[in-house]
């Protein structure tokens, strides 16, 4: 009973103090208030952080911003922001809103107040997909699942906002994932990080750029504690690295491109020439070719003309050797007979003269144009590694191909070469035997009109003999003539054949020259393209660096443009947290009679 007193002493006492102490507060409140300047106040600096609360899936949800204000002279401040709702966060003052402006007294200091705007448009649009074991799912459905979880995250530029933060700010993007519930995690394009228990899976996304980032790994009870996204101004300098040996190396390339481009030039013209000479080479052999065609096509006119005077010198010696004689008109036809054998036989020399000057001159056209081609011996590993190199698969064929026509060309002359030169020797013999027995046939009717004359019957008998030895020899002259013929024949079959290899050699360069001059104009618009590299890249590496250098970058509001020396601008979006919950069976607890104390305090509970 002694303790209830005291208990009651105690209470009664407290009633007692409390009104003195609360009238103490309020006279402090007042004090403070007080203490607050009236009039306009100045501000150095304002901050600014954009919070927003996303559902699972990215969905925006709610956006409240909270404003940081170093207050440098106590007073009045106004701010500007469409807000559908207020908080005072450093004292319990009211706000006043008209309109969109937002007025408030405070001291020097700091000064802190947030402001609901949840109509923003936030600069990113967010969103996230969930799968399980390849097939899409809710995030409620994935709530304590096991199994491979694939995460989607997915952020681009909001048209509807100020372009001005996604221009300039990057956007990291952060998970904490528990050890117990996640592995094997994969992130191709994040950092992975260890922070207590948990793994830290963060992403940055650079100005500008929309990102599409899968996180994957093997869960066993899904959850996850919501995904960060924190919008920061890109602001940190970035300093150019040293050029100067690199751009030596540029440098380098650059002239070796330019000798490439210099031996490719010097190789056209080379193939130009060559082709150039193969063309005539074609020419020659065209011309060649249709003049032994023509000789051998006229050979049988020589061989029938060859017959005749054979003929004629047969009965020419037959009728000499007719023990009668011939009378005096026989021999009469017979000196006229050998007038035209003698005109016949020199016509036939001439012919032949002229033949062999033709033949000779197309014989050493060809002869210098297959000396031109090089005799170059380049083996098939050589031809290997060429093909194996960077240079055109298509050039680097013509040219092989190229080659062995040469090379066959080249192999089938140096075999049947000289038995053109020879054939060509062979003539001469022939025109000098064809002009010797035109000056015996002369001298023979010479001698016989001299006989005549004088009725040398002697004469006569000589004539006579010189006619059977004429004769006998033109048998063989004939018989050699025959065989000449025949060899011209075999000469024009077998020359086809290398004709047609000439012309494919020409084909050959022909292509030839078009591709190396193709290559010619690429290397040239390579060595131009690449003749300043070195300036070219520095200046790339410039824009690039400055493309991401935004440390010269002055902050705007989030809120209102009307807002002045703004500080910093930040943003913080969380998702909202899977969580799974086991089902409970909850017991009501058994309620205990109270006691005089418990009832008491109940009073002021």
């Amino acid at each position: 009973m002694r303790s209830m007193k005291k208990i009651l002493f105690v209470l009664m006492a407290v009633i007692l103090v409390l009104p003195s102490f609360l009238v103490t507060a309020n006279t402090n409140d007042s004090n403070s208030e007080n203490d607050k300047v009236q009039g306009d106040g100045k501000i150095a600096s304002k901050d600014e952080v954009v919070y927003a609360t996303l559902d699972a899936s990215g969905e925006k949800q709610e956006i409240y911003v909270v404003n940081s204000f170093d207050i440098t002279k106590a007073g009045t401040v106004t701010d500007y922001g469409t807000y559908s709702n207020l908080k005072n966060l450093t004292d319990l003052d009211e706000l006043e809103q008209t309109d969109n402006e937002v007025q408030f007294t405070a001291s020097e200091g700091k000064f802190y107040y947030q402001g609901n705007i949840n109509e923003a448009s936030l600069p990113w649009e967010v969103s996230v997909s969930y799968f399980l074991d390849g097939t899409k799912i809710s995030p409620e459905e994935l709530a304590g699942k096991d199994g491979h979880v694939q995460i989607r995250m997915e952020t681009s530029a909001n048209e509807q906002a100020n372009p001005v933060f996604i221009e300039n700010y990057l956007l990291q993007i952060s998970l904490a994932l528990n050890s117990e519930v996640f592995s094997n995690i994969k992130a191709e394009d994040g950092m992975i990080a260890n922070a207590g228990k948990n793994k830290q899976v963060t992403y940055t996304v650079m100005p500008k750029d929309a990102a599409e980032l899968v996180l994957e790994a093997d869960v066993v009870g899904f959850e996850l504690d919501g995904i960060n996204f924190t919008g920061i101004p890109s602001s940190m300098p970035i300093e150019a690295p040293d050029m100067d040996e690199m751009t030596g190396d540029i440098t380098t390339l650059s002239d070796a491109i330019a000798e490439i481009n210099d031996g490719v030039g010097e190789l056209n013209n080379g193939v130009s020439e060559l082709n150039n000479g193969v063309t005539e080479l074609v020419n020659g052999s065209k011309q060649y070719q249709n003049g032994i065609v023509a000789l051998d096509e006229s050979s049988g006119e020589l061989i029938s003309g060859s017959k005749e005077i054979n003929k004629a010198l047969e009965m020419l010696n037959n009728s000499l050797n007719n023990t009668e004689g011939p009378g005096l008109n026989g021999i009469q036809d017979l000196m006229g007979g050998l007038t035209q054998l003698s005109a016949g036989l020199r016509e036939t020399a001439s012919g032949l003269e002229i033949l062999k000057q033709n033949y000779e001159d197309l014989y050493l056209q060809l002869d210098n144009a297959m000396k031109a081609i090089p005799a170059y011996d380049i083996t098939d590993k050589e031809i290997n590694e060429l093909k194996a190199s960077d240079a055109n698969p298509e050039v680097v064929q013509k040219l092989v191909e190229t080659y062995k026509a040469a090379k066959t060309a080249k192999g089938t002359y140096a075999t049947v070469g000289p038995g053109y030169k020879t054939l060509n020797e062979q003539l001469v013999p022939v025109i000098e035997s064809l002009r010797d027995m035109a000056n015996n046939v002369d001298r023979m009717a010479d001698e016989l009109s001299s006989s005549l004359e004088e009725n040398d019957m002697d004469g006569i008998v000589a004539l006579q003999e010189g006619i059977a030895e004429m004769a006998a020899s033109y048998k063989v002259f004939h018989s050699g003539l025959v065989g000449y013929t025949d060899g011209v024949s075999t000469l024009s079959d077998s020359y086809q054949e290398l004709h047609n290899g000439i012309t494919e050699l020409s084909g050959g360069t022909s292509e030839l020259e078009n591709g190396v001059s193709e290559l010619h104009d690429g290397t040239t618009k390579l060595h131009e393209s690449t003749s300043n590299l070195p300036e070219q890249m520095t200046e790339e590496i410039d824009g690039m660096l400055g493309e991401y250098d935004k440390s010269d970058f002055e902050a705007v509001s989030f809120v209102s443009n009307k807002n002045e020396k703004v500080n910093s601008v930040q943003f913080v979006f969380k998702t909202k947290s899977i969580q799974y919950e086991v089902p409970e069976t909850v017991e009501k607890p058994v309620e205990e009679e109270k006691g005089f104390w418990d009832l008491f305090l109940d009073l002021f509970r």
